[in-house]
């Protein structure tokens, strides 16, 4: 029988690829919390956890009308950003796979409700919403990504979310789930961009894009995922990173509204030009997931 064995919403930010002297230079001299927190969790968690395979939700990957899951034996290769060549590049990434998970959790999700395939084809993109994540958290472990469908509602979210932990269960892995994406993702303008490149949350785009945000952690550190899940509405109107489907589809794998999982910090909530990061991890509960 298999097992999600812990969750993580975590931030795959570019700054997070830069050297530390560029990191300090854009923060006022200081290191920004999101890299430190990353080494921590590979250390203080994942080394503990053990698991085999880990899922990414990727909010770098946008499918069309369905969901993809990665079913490559392996994925192997060297990245460089289109978006941010400058600071993201040639970075080295090796993953395997597993196809049999793959096509189980497609169709897992499909079973549920939500259009969801699996995909092989040596020459699909990589993005750096896995790659980054990869960087500094992947050791041995099977690495598989999900794709963010950008004709999905709320509920498709839920829906694939909830067949993939079917799918989970009905393996014999020990599994993390990465939700890879931000809170509130909105950038200034070109020509404002380097007054807002410090951490410092002073300078997430809106008062009430950091309202939002801020009590969006503040409901995970309670364990209160309901509240998340059912204001998803109001959220929206301050953009989420992905349709916030990388949240969505993460929790339904472990309860939904139901889980009450508390989250524990290994960031502080930062600031990247705008937008709202921050890394949240959500321990399995002694008696399972809800």
């Amino acid at each position: 029988m298999g097992a999600v064995v812990g969750a993580g919403f975590l931030s795959h930010v570019p700054t997070i690829m830069l050297p530390e002297a560029v990191r300090r230079e854009l923060n006022d001299g200081n290191e920004i919390s999101l890299v430190p927190g990353l080494e921590r969790l590979r250390d203080e968690v994942l080394d503990e956890l053990r698991p085999d395979v880990v899922i990414v939700f990727d909010t770098h990957w946008f499918s069309l009308f369905e969901f993809i899951v990665t079913a490559h034996d392996r994925r192997l290769g060297t990245y460089t950003s289109e978006e941010v060549p400058r600071g993201l590049n040639q970075v080295h990434y090796d993953m395997p796979g597993d196809p049999v998970l793959a096509e189980a959790l497609a169709a897992g999700a499909s079973d549920a409700g939500a259009r969801c395939t699996a995909n092989a084809d040596p020459h699909l993109p990589v993005n750096y919403g896995t790659v980054n994540i990869a960087h500094y958290l992947n050791r041995s472990e099977k690495w598989l990504s999900v794709s963010i469908c950008q004709t999905a509602s709320h509920d498709d979210f839920l829906r694939a979310g909830q067949g993939f932990g079917e799918a989970i269960r009905q393996s014999e892995h020990r599994v993390v789930l990465i939700a890879s994406g931000s809170l509130s993702h909105r950038f200034y303008p070109m020509k404002e961009l380097d007054k807002h490149e410090s951490c410092d949350p002073v300078h997430i785009i809106t008062p009430q894009a950091r309202a939002a945000d801020e009590q969006r952690i503040a409901w995970w550190e309670q364990g209160d995922h309901a509240s998340v899940v059912n204001t998803m509405d109001e959220f929206m109107t301050h953009r989420p990173e992905g349709l916030f489907g990388h949240y969505l589809m993460m929790i339904a794998a472990i309860g939904g509204a139901q889980c009450t999982a508390p989250g524990r910090r290994f960031s502080e909530y930062e600031n990247a030009i705008g937008t709202g990061q921050v890394h949240m991890w959500f321990d399995r509960p002694v008696a399972g997931w809800i």
